[in-house]
């Protein structure tokens, strides 16, 4: 395992991570599905609306008895009725005659339109003058006409929004089969590393970050996070924390020791578990390219960059995708949302043979969207706070000059 591979394209490790299988299915309810993917497609058990209704407050009518009204030569239909809310109504709809009805109310049997309350006229309690015809289906909703019965709903691998469980609701579905949440565990690990609530830190000593953005971020992403540890750069210790953690989780994101130092322990790691395969050792990006992915067995193992800022852009790029393959995502691209076109406020520098994610802040002014770069060492927390999004400077482009138009990739969706 202690060897290296060939520096790969941020391509390369997107088209490995679209290679991992999704985690197991389980049977949730209705109300808890929401964000969750879906390991079986979804047809609609009936169709929707299942009775004739109303799409606006008015009369219920047969369309050829409002044939030719106009104003000045009204159609006079008697009225025989009122249909009320959640009422079934089984009485049939006669030549001539009106039935009052209100949106959403049931039509009578051979009412095939409704009349606008607007374009009608009482002429006393029991006859109305209709002053603008309707044609069959006017204002109406017919049976399956939202929804058909059978129809294909949502297919496998579709990530449900609040909007698609309204919809289910409505159709009675009330469990479904959605893929498992991932498990992961967050190990930050150093010599240097102290808890937060350390106070003050020992000189030499830094307050543990990454446990907290990268679990934050996992559990933004559906993730249920079980460990948040900060382990000392030994290698029975960290070899026993990985050890500890893929046998509860389905991954493990391991921040630090994941470049050439003499310290970095993350293959060695790797070495003592027979199963594992170096997928990737090193990312052309930065920041974050001393990047490590593996597979022990079935589970992830991710080597991050120590430094946060480099932490972070490494989970958006690449931890966030395979996260959303475990939960049985097929289209992994645009997982941030939709970009923000900007133009680039001053000039941003960089060497081709690498994609650069270049944090920025968003901004309005002078009537339109400016993208302004946050330059900055590695080690600056202060960026993370600052920065609205990143901006993605291609491997073969020696940098964008001032006025570009960009694209913002949100870290907020």
């Amino acid at each position: 395992m202690s060897q290296f591979l060939k520096v790969k394209s941020a391509e390369e490790v997107l088209h490995i991570i679209k290679n991992f299988e999704p985690l197991p299915s389980e049977s949730v309810a209705l109300q808890m599905a929401r964000a969750r993917v879906l390991a079986a497609a979804v047809k609609a058990p009936e169709p929707l609306p299942h009775f004739e209704r109303a799409t606006m407050d008015g009369f219920a009518v047969r369309a050829r008895d409002t044939f030719g009204a106009t104003e000045s030569l009204p159609a006079l239909l008697e009225v025989v009725g009122e249909i009320t809310m959640g009422t079934q109504v089984s009485a049939s709809l006669e030549p001539g005659q009106a039935v009052a009805v209100p949106t959403g109310g049931m039509l009578p049997v051979h009412a095939d339109s409704v009349v606008m309350v607007e374009y009608t006229y009482n002429l006393d309690e029991k006859t109305i003058e209709v002053i603008k015809p309707v044609a069959p289906g006017d204002n109406v909703l017919r049976i399956g006409e939202d929804i058909k019965h059978h129809e294909n709903l949502f297919s496998v691998g579709w990530r449900l929004r609040p909007q698609d469980l309204g919809v289910l609701a409505a159709l009675g579905i009330s469990r479904l089969e959605v893929h498992r949440r991932p498990r992961v565990a967050v190990v930050s690990t150093g010599d240097e590393i102290v808890p937060i609530t350390a106070d003050p830190p020992p000189a030499g000593k830094v307050r543990d970050i990454n446990s907290t953005t990268l679990a934050a971020e996992l559990e933004e992403a559906g993730a249920i996070v079980t460990t948040r540890d900060v382990v000392v750069d030994d290698l029975d210790a960290l070899v026993a924390a990985t050890q500890s953690a893929l046998v509860e989780n389905d991954m493990l994101l391991l921040s630090g020791g994941s470049s050439v130092g003499a310290r970095d322990f993350t293959l060695q790691i790797l070495d003592h578990f027979a199963e594992a395969e170096l997928l990737v050792h090193g990312v052309a990006i930065r920041p974050g390219k001393p990047t490590i992915l593996a597979r022990v067995g079935n589970k992830i193992f991710w080597g991050l960059p120590g430094q946060p800022v480099s932490a972070l852009m490494i989970y958006r790029t690449f931890v966030l995708a395979s996260l959303a393959r475990l939960e049985g995502q097929v289209d992994i691209a645009g997982l941030s949302g939709t970009p923000i076109r900007a133009t680039l406020k001053r000039q941003l520098p960089s060497v081709q043979g690498r994609t650069d994610y270049v944090p920025v802040m968003h901004s309005w002014s002078e009537g339109q969207d400016w993208a302004v770069p946050i330059f900055g060492k590695s080690a600056m927390i202060s960026i993370l706070a600052r920065a609205d999004g990143y901006v993605i400077v291609p491997e073969h482009v020696e940098g964008l000059e001032q006025g570009s138009e960009v694209e913002i990739h949100l870290f907020s969706r």
